[in-house]
């Protein structure tokens, strides 16, 4: 290095000493000065941060040789210790077993007993990514932009009073007092509302104000001591829905005393120390000779409204539909192994029933041989995540989806930062969580309403697309399939 060179290279250093030592000063200064004009604090802080890169440029060099050092002392390790003593060892135990099987079997080492996943499976099934959609362009035209489209789903049509939504998406069952918080369950009805759809109450104790917020409101009949519900919870339901099981959860729960406290406990009717278990079908259910008399009891006490039937899908799917028809139920839901639960078992969310579309398919298929297509209305669950699918699984023979993974995470939009990075967002709407009062029900329901409109709207620019003016004009002859699996299973062309 010349003179030249190594006196600009002291000037620098210099002045970057300069201007940290300027930096910290009007630091100072400013604390002493908390109390003075605000003209001048002003003019101090713009003083100070423009002597901020200067003082960060003297400081690089030192930090980078450190950093370089650090690095590379740590690079050499790994490459040089054995595998007994090395970190790297983690690696390879990552890629073997896998990042969730390693924390799920750590925590049960921790914990003794099984443990219960939130949201649902993380298994990649067979889906709908490999259908595609076939929009019209030379032989026949797309709808104009402005062309109305009729988004408008009755269920039940053969009840008296049947169900109708302005949109093919509803809200799934989400317990109140065994998975969700009053607030939660609260803005998931307000949400539903605002959408031009129905809510679900769900499996846990009936929730007057859930109930006030919601405008079609689905009461669910289910496997707990307080299932059947009262006449006059019935009474203001707009569609019963007997749940048996869903996509992530099938079996009997037993909720321990200090899992559910407050007013949920209240609502259950237990006492202070009792515990609460599920049963493996509704109260009265012993066999499968019991379900028409179910039905018959619910339907003198429905006032003409329709009963539905939610179940995990399984290989057993057209035998359960079989007794479902055979039983009278108006609207039929199939949840496929994709569907979530707040409390169930990874083996349960990952090991049980059939993927999502396998259950469609082979539901639609089965109600149309028996001839009850058109009087039997069908609802598909689990793992319906964006527009797309659902408009498919509509095309494929679907009346509604209903969706619970969406709303869920719509519910805390805006609002993680109220405990990340501390806690998941699942905890702001969770009944036995202590931050479930940070939830701000007008935002969530909001942010509810926002995602539903937003998947409706998308839903209707594509039928446009594809020449439509009504969700019930889609059909297969809509859909080409990328592979020849995909092409079996759904019944549709492929693409070569």
């Amino acid at each position: 290095m010349n003179k030249d060179s190594g006196d600009f290279s002291f000037s620098f250093k210099a002045l970057g000493s300069i201007a940290a030592i300027l930096t910290a000063g009007y630091a100072i200064g400013h604390h002493k000065e908390q109390k003075s004009l605000k003209i001048r604090r002003s003019r101090n802080r713009k003083i100070m941060l423009a002597s901020l890169p200067l003082a960060l440029l003297t400081t690089g060099p030192l930090t980078r040789k450190l950093i370089q050092k650090n690095v590379a002392k740590a690079i050499t390790i790994l490459t040089t210790d054995e595998y007994g003593k090395n970190v790297m060892e983690l690696w390879t135990a990552i890629h073997r077993a896998g990042v969730q099987n390693i924390v799920e079997n750590n925590l049960r080492a921790t914990q003794g007993t099984t443990i219960n996943r939130p949201i649902g499976s993380s298994k990649r099934f067979d889906g709908f990514d490999n259908l595609m959609f076939v929009p019209p362009q030379m032989t026949m035209l797309s709808k104009s932009g402005d062309t109305a489209v009729d988004m408008k789903v009755t269920l039940g049509p053969k009840a008296t009073k049947p169900l109708t939504v302005n949109i093919p998406l509803l809200i799934s069952g989400m317990a109140y007092g065994i998975a969700l918080s009053e607030p939660a369950k609260i803005a998931l009805a307000r949400g539903a509302k605002l959408a031009g759809t129905a809510t679900n109450s769900g499996e846990g104790p009936y929730l007057k104000e859930e109930r006030d917020e919601a405008d079609k409101y689905i009461l669910q009949i289910a496997n707990w001591p307080w299932g059947l519900r009262t006449d006059q919870e019935i009474a203001s339901a707009d569609m019963l829905e007997v749940h048996i099981s869903q996509g992530g959860q099938k079996g009997v729960f037993y909720v321990a005393p200090d899992e559910i406290k407050g007013k949920a406990r209240k609502l259950m009717g237990l006492s202070p120390n009792q515990g609460i278990s599920g049963l493996p079908a509704p109260p009265g259910v012993q066999s499968a000779a019991d379900w028409p008399i179910l039905v018959n009891n619910l339907r003198n006490k429905a006032n003409g409204i329709p009963i539905a039937l939610k179940l995990m899908s399984t290989d057993k799917i057209e035998e359960d539909l079989g007794l479902a028809v055979d039983a009278g139920f108006d609207v039929i839901a199939v949840d496929g192994t994709q569907g979530g639960s707040l409390v169930s078992n990874p083996t349960m969310q990952d090991d049980f029933g059939i993927p999502s579309l396998h259950a469609l398919v082979r539901a639609v298929r089965y109600l149309q041989n028996r001839g009850v297509r058109e009087q039997i209305s069908l609802i598909v669950s689990g793992g319906y995540f964006n527009p797309g699918s659902c408009l498919k699984a509509l095309a494929l023979g679907a009346d509604a989806i209903y969706l619970g993974t969406v709303p869920l995470y719509a519910l805390a939009n805006k609002q993680h930062q109220k405990v990340i990075p501390w806690e998941p967002p699942t905890v702001l709407v969770s009944y036995a969580s202590k931050y479930n009062k940070k939830l701000n029900i007008n935002l969530s329901a909001e942010r509810v309403s926002n995602v539903l409109r937003s998947m409706a709207v998308e839903m209707e620019q594509a039928i446009r697309g594809l020449g439509k003016a009504s969700v019930k004009e889609l059909s297969p002859s809509d859909l080409v399939a990328l592979d020849t699996f995909s092409a079996e299973l759904a019944g549709v062309k492929r693409a070569y």
